[in-house]
C-alpha cells in the first residue's frame, strides 16, 4: 500500500507561492540579454512545474486561475 503523506497548511501555502513565482516569471517574459534557447528551456521547465503542481490533490481554497492559465 502506498504511504499517505500529510501536507500541512504551511506547506500548501509554500507550494502555492512557488507556483505564483513561476507564473510571474512566465508572464514577465524573457529577461533582457537571455538567449532564446535558454528562455525556451526556462519557460518549458516552469510550465512543467505548474502542470505537475496542478495535479496535486492537496489544494483547498487556493485560487488556481493564474496558475492554470500560465501552465497552458
Amino acid at each position: 500500500m502506498p504511504e499517505v503523506i500529510e501536507v500541512t497548511a504551511e506547506e500548501i501555502a509554500a507550494h502555492h507561492s512557488a507556483c505564483l513565482d513561476s507564473v510571474a516569471l512566465i508572464n514577465a517574459g524573457a529577461p533582457e540579454g537571455m538567449e532564446a534557447a535558454d528562455w525556451t528551456d526556462t519557460l518549458a521547465r516552469n510550465k512543467e512545474h505548474l502542470t505537475l503542481m496542478l495535479a496535486k490533490d492537496y489544494w483547498t481554497t487556493e485560487d488556481m486561475t493564474a496558475i492554470t492559465a500560465a501552465a497552458a
